[in-house]
């Protein structure tokens, strides 16, 4: 049976990690119940649909959850915590009400930035993690994804952040613009990413002729389609990174994130001259779970 759980509850997914009295990992679980297709009375159902068969008769278990399950449209909102703040652990959460009294459900709050407007929900539990295994770290954590975050840390607190939707803007473009006659759905062309990196950073301001360039080249010359792949996430990265400047120059970076996005990004702060370090998303993610249950366990006893 389970001691705890942790859950990680986006937007389309929902994965759980169930602990033993031990403190070992005892089961994963995962479906495909994510915060976009339910309705506020259905995340309990979710939930105990994914780890019923773990709970032990009698008594409650906590569950520590993060991410979009917190947000206005979850099972109930957790306020964000505002920078300058230490990622938001168990001190901050919200009990989610439950009709099934083996659930104890903590929800985690996200954090907000005021000026410029900026939040996140998710992400400030992978950063706790890594400031959990990673203590005396000042620098800067990139998570890239889908909405990539650059966040400055110092003295064990988020100071400030900035997001680029640069993963949904590839996915929009490579989908659904014109674009689509020329991108691959895979492959890729380390040089073809480099030069379209380093243009996007010089000169910004061509970006957009020079997404238009990958069609016509494709009519004309027949560029590679995941030449052009690469292209595209060249120059979407290359103007994140010219934005982005100040967060990355001078400083040190880690970027937590799964393992193809963390090497592109990788590819280009090396190029830069900066050296990240580089961390698990899902590990980190765990570890700042891990980190919330062992402060509720403390302020518990």
């Amino acid at each position: 049976m389970a001691e705890w759980i942790a859950v990680d509850w986006g937007t389309t997914h929902l994965r759980a990690w169930v602990f033993g009295a031990g403190g070992a990992i005892i089961a994963r679980k995962h479906s495909g119940d994510g915060m976009g297709q339910l309705q506020r009375d259905e995340f309990e159902g979710a939930l105990l649909a994914l780890v019923e068969g773990r709970l032990a008769p009698g008594q409650s278990t906590p569950i520590v959850c993060c991410g979009m399950v917190g947000a206005r449209q979850g099972w109930i909102e957790a306020p964000y915590a505002a920078v300058p703040c230490a990622p938001p652990g168990a001190d901050r959460a919200i009990w989610a009400p439950v009709q099934d009294e083996r659930l104890a459900v903590l929800v985690l709050p996200g954090v907000r930035q005021g000026a410029p407007a900026d939040v996140m929900r998710g992400e400030e539990t992978q950063i706790a993690g890594f400031l959990a295994l990673n203590p005396d770290f000042d620098g800067v954590v990139c998570l890239p994804g889908t909405h990539t975050k650059w966040a400055h840390i110092s003295a064990g607190e988020i100071v400030s952040f900035r997001t680029f939707m640069t993963g949904e803007l590839f996915s929009l473009l490579s989908a659904q613009s014109v674009l689509r006659h020329a991108i691959a759905a895979d492959g890729w062309d380390d040089a073809a990413f480099t030069t379209a990196l380093h243009d996007a950073m010089t000169r910004p301001q061509s970006f957009a002729s020079a997404l238009f360039s990958l069609r016509a080249e494709s009519l004309l010359d027949g560029l590679d389609p995941a030449a052009a792949r690469a292209r595209l996430s060249g120059l979407l990265v290359g103007i994140e990174m010219a934005a982005a400047r100040p967060y990355w120059l001078g400083q040190r970076v880690a970027i937590v994130g799964d393992d193809a996005l963390s090497r592109i990004y990788q590819a280009a702060l090396s190029g830069e001259g900066v050296l990240p370090e580089l961390a698990d998303a899902g590990d980190m993610t765990l570890a700042g779970l891990a980190a919330a249950y062992a402060n509720l366990k403390s302020t518990v006893n």
